[in-house]
């Protein structure tokens, strides 16, 4: 899977809710996917710092995103937990998420992500997910 094939997958079936962070798809292939996501007064709460509402959803997009490049193909997953812990404020630029596959089985597939400030590179925090893989349409 190229960025490119992630980012219209991205684009194409995701809520627009999620469409309105503006994230990127840097880098993709069946061993991890990064992510970027620009900051902006509109993810920010009080004080100036990313919501952890948005880092929690770059971490679903994002693992969900590298889910799909390890089964190449399209599938269907829906997030059965999903478990974030932030680590620090984050600000700056953006915020670069990476997330791979720990282990896809037949019916789960188990997932976690790290995320960083793009400017200091300084961890935010780190999420894991399990997701429950439909079976290929077709």
């Amino acid at each position: 899977m190229t960025p490119e094939t992630a980012q219209a997958i991205l684009a194409d079936n995701f809520a627009d809710w999620v469409q309105a962070l503006d994230l990127t798809v840097t880098e993709i292939d069946a061993e991890h996917a990064l992510v970027r996501m620009p900051l902006g007064d509109h993810l920010a709460r009080v004080g100036g710092i990313v919501s952890g509402q948005a880092l929690a959803a770059l971490a679903d997009t994002s693992m969900v995103l590298a889910a799909l490049a390890q089964a190449g193909e399209f599938r269907m997953f829906a997030t059965t937990d999903l478990h974030t812990q932030f680590l620090r404020p984050g600000v700056g630029t953006a915020i670069l998420c990476r997330a791979m596959v720990v282990r896809a089985g037949k019916a789960l597939v188990f997932a976690r992500a790290e995320m960083t400030e793009e400017d200091s590179g300084k961890m935010v925090a780190t999420a894991t997910a399990t997701f429950f893989a439909a079976p290929p349409q077709g």
